[in-house]
């Protein structure tokens, strides 16, 4: 009844896969295909202009035919306004409306405000002061030096050289972004004028040190040392120069009360080595200003400040503790002291002696707008003098303070303002304008504490509504300008000249 069979298998055919198969779909997944097209598009033909492929001759006529234009409307409507256009056009070319006028996009500015009060702790502690302001080629970092303008003692006294990034997020008024020790005084600060890292200090020991403030583990890059070239008495300036045998590197130049100026130049092993020099002496200033107090014997005469004219590369100003402020220049020959052991001889640079002030010139400045070489001078009288190069006697002096003057500058934007340095008792900013009154200040600002003058300050050549200014009490206080102290008027260069012309009627 029963036995062993084995029955055939069955095989179903797969009518999914075959119809999915038939419309191409994905065998990943089970929906239908998603149709796609574009939409939206902005015009409703394309088209390829300017390709670096060579077009057809249809497609150019195409595209040419796109921008037609009605040659005789447009002759027509030139025809009609020739005549007014050109009556405009010699209407201004003739207008002095606008004259020396500069469009200045940033936001008005109605008063003068104290927008940094900088300073640091550990020097205000030992009661140094700030000798010495400068801003780096940006405009963005400014620099100050600590030391001592009154009773210093080189030897044993430490000072520091600080420098703050005003566009650093988060800027700390009391912790300077670099902090340099100095084992001497520094008495004075520049930095380079296309390099915004490098800084040239001078020292009350007579020295040279510069240094590259992106650097902080050991800033020095090259100093002078004290070799029989370095200066005496305290660097009170020093100064950029292009060098004229190499077209990238600069040379300084270092002003002391030694009565030299000396020119250094860098060295591959971290030297500044002795380039050329000069001497100011008594016996060769010109007869018609020799100083008082002074033997026609050989003398040095102490140099204090230096301005160079924007004008002439030679041409410069030195202003001494005789009182006077003496025309110099670099091209001089005649020699003032005979070699004795210096690497270079030095020459006798003055040429010019001005009316002298009452006390030593502490600070000179030469005009950056009139080419007749204009500078102001200022000194220990509380006065100062505007000078022309040409002639002795000053275009006017101003009484500003009835102390000291301390330091003097033009302004880098204004032909008419200037900014000054009080030693009066209340500590001041002097900000003048020319245009306003030839009498008195038209701002003062108060700087510091009560019987602490104000010894240094400096425009921001790039950030014109800025001026750093450092005092006793070892602050620094950057205050930004109203528009009135950065916008120059019409015409005011030539009111400048025309000022200048009537003092010497």
């Amino acid at each position: 009844m029963f036995a062993d069979a084995a029955a055939p298998g069955a095989d179903v055919p797969s009518l999914w896969r075959s119809a999915r198969s038939a419309r191409c779909e994905a065998k990943s997944c089970q929906t239908g295909r998603i149709a796609t097209a574009e939409a939206a598009a902005q015009s409703g033909t394309g088209r390829d202009a300017a390709v670096q492929t060579e077009q057809g001759e249809g497609a150019v006529q195409d595209w040419q035919q796109g921008a037609q234009a009605d040659h005789t409307g447009l002759l027509s409507f030139l025809q009609r306004v020739e005549d007014t256009v050109i009556k405009e056009l010699n209407k201004n070319w003739t207008s002095h409306a606008f004259d020396g006028f500069e469009v200045n996009w940033t936001d008005q500015n109605e008063t003068v405000l104290c927008l940094h009060t900088l300073s640091y702790p550990e020097a205000q502690e030992q009661s140094l002061q700030v000798t010495s302001v400068s801003w780096n080629a940006t405009g963005s970092v400014v620099a100050c030096s600590y030391g001592r303008l009154d009773n210093g003692d080189w030897s044993t006294e430490k000072s520091y050289v600080c420098t703050w990034n005003l566009d650093r997020r988060g800027l700390n008024p009391q912790h300077p972004d670099l902090v340099v020790d100095v084992a001497s005084s520094v008495m004075c600060l520049a930095f380079h004028p296309s390099q915004p890292s490098l800084i040239a200090g001078g020292l009350f020991s007579g020295e040279l040190v510069v240094w590259d403030t992106s650097r902080t583990e050991d800033p020095v890059i090259w100093r002078t040392g004290m070799t029989d070239d370095t200066h005496t008495d305290p660097v009170y300036q020093v100064h950029w120069l292009p060098d004229p045998k190499h077209r990238h590197h600069s040379q300084l130049l270092s002003v002391s009360t030694d009565g030299k100026l000396l020119v250094w130049r860098e060295e591959r092993d971290g030297r500044l080595v002795l380039a050329d020099g000069f001497a100011v002496m008594a016996q060769q200033i010109p007869r018609s200003a020799r100083l008082r107090k002074l033997a026609q014997a050989e003398a040095a005469v102490g140099v204090t400040s230096l301005s160079f004219s924007p004008f002439d590369p030679h041409m410069f100003v030195v202003g001494v503790e005789g009182g006077y402020s003496l025309r110099c220049s670099t091209a001089a020959q005649a020699l003032a002291l005979p070699p004795s052991g210096r690497s270079v001889p030095l020459r006798a640079p003055a040429e010019l002696a001005f009316s002298p002030h009452a006390g030593p010139v502490y600070s000179v400045s030469c005009s950056p707008f009139h080419r007749q070489n204009l500078f102001l001078s200022c000194g220990t009288d509380g006065q100062v003098h505007l000078h022309s190069m040409l002639q002795t006697q000053p275009l006017f002096a101003l009484q500003l303070s009835q102390k000291y003057l301390f330091c003097v500058r033009w302004s880098p934007v204004r032909p008419l303002v200037f900014a000054a340095a009080s030693g009066e008792g209340k500590g001041e900013v002097l900000l003048l304008d020319l245009a306003r009154s030839l009498r008195k200040p038209t701002v003062s600002l108060r700087q510091a504490p009560s019987h602490c003058p104000v010894y240094c300050l400096e425009f921001n050549s790039k950030h014109t509504q800025l001026l750093a200014a450092g005092d006793a009490a070892g602050t620094v206080k950057v205050w930004q300008l109203s528009s009135d102290f950065t916008e120059q008027g019409p015409r005011e260069v030539n009111h400048l000249e025309q000022l200048a012309s009537e003092s010497t009627d």
